[in-house]
């Protein structure tokens, strides 16, 4: 088999054509596409760098709590807008998730709504060779949600950690003196949050206490509004969840810290004054002192706009907005 080269020479006597002309050809061709290519690059290099890439824009990474991953992005969304030049880039998937980031050195911020356990703060430490700093950014008041047909209007603490908790004893609603008539088979639905979550460990040690687990059987969700569209859509259920997600298909119970006191309902000003028995922080936590830009955001987010998107989100501000 004769093999054909494919150069300017072998091409001229293909096409009957004189060499040098099939030549000059080949680099107009060439000549062409090398002024495509600069005209394309030089195209490129003109652009400004954009938020998230290399160059002069900052980027700030925040993972972690579910509860807040609403409110964090619309920080983002409303810092965008006052710093074009800065990126704020919001993930969820749970408190936990968001600490190991920060454990693992892959986060500028966690967002926790819990505060980070022991061990955690020393694993940072050892890891990133400084002790993670902790910012309260928001207040919640964790409510105690039942379907919006459930003539239950106060539960006690105790009375929870006994339909939540391991061998625990309640387990129809007549146990709590109500006939939850649009629930026939009388049986609690237990809808709770993922191990992931920080809203499951701080209703652990905030219901159960230090060392009773939770009951197995719960119907465990990912997310915040979850809990909530389920408890919406189950009138045999109950489940927790922070005040912000509350809908018209649910209602949020009273809650006292004993059995036969009066209730305390989750409200803007029983978060501020810690009355309500599940009231808590919400937490953004930095590996060790925030670097200049993040520092900037975070001085925002306390600020008197950054607090009024709390309100606006539908949570409590760690203070009442001035200015």
């Amino acid at each position: 088999m004769n093999h054909v080269r494919l150069d300017g020479q072998q091409l001229a006597l293909m096409h009957g054509l004189p060499m040098q002309t099939t030549r000059t050809r080949c680099w107009w061709l060439v000549a062409c596409l090398a002024a495509a290519t600069a005209a394309c690059s030089g195209g490129e290099a003109q652009r400004g760098p954009t938020a998230g890439t290399s160059g002069s824009s900052a980027v700030i990474r925040i993972t972690g709590s579910d509860t807040m991953v609403n409110l964090v992005q619309a920080w983002a969304e409303n810092y965008g807008k006052k710093r074009p030049d800065v990126s704020v880039q919001v993930a969820g998937g749970g408190s936990g998730v968001g600490i190991a980031g920060l454990i693992d050195g892959i986060l500028d911020l966690a967002a926790a709504s819990r505060e980070m356990e022991p061990q955690e703060i020393e694993r940072a430490e050892q890891k990133n060779g400084q002790k993670p700093k902790e910012f309260d950014v928001a207040l919640d008041a964790l409510s105690v949600y039942v379907h919006k047909a459930n003539p239950l209007d106060a539960i006690s603490i105790p009375e929870i950690a006994e339909i939540y908790g391991e061998n625990g004893t309640i387990e129809k609603w007549s146990q709590l003196g109500v006939a939850n008539t649009a629930c026939p088979s009388d049986k609690i639905v237990r809808v709770g949050r993922q191990n992931s979550s920080g809203t499951y460990v701080y209703f652990r040690e905030a219901v159960l206490g230090a060392k009773r687990e939770y009951r197995l059987g719960s119907i465990d969700q990912s997310g915040s509004k979850d809990v909530v569209a389920l408890v919406g859509s189950t009138p045999c259920a109950i489940g927790y969840s922070g005040m912000a997600y509350a809908t018209p298909a649910v209602k949020e119970l009273q809650v006292s810290k004993a059995k036969g006191v009066p209730g305390v309902r989750p409200t803007k000003e029983t978060a501020m004054n810690r009355t309500y028995p599940l009231a808590r922080a919400l937490y953004l936590y930095s590996p060790g002192e925030p670097k200049p830009h993040v520092k900037e955001f975070l001085d925002w987010v306390l600020s008197a706009e950054g607090q009024g998107i709390v309100t606006s989100i539908g949570f409590v501000p760690v203070h009442e907005p001035t200015s």
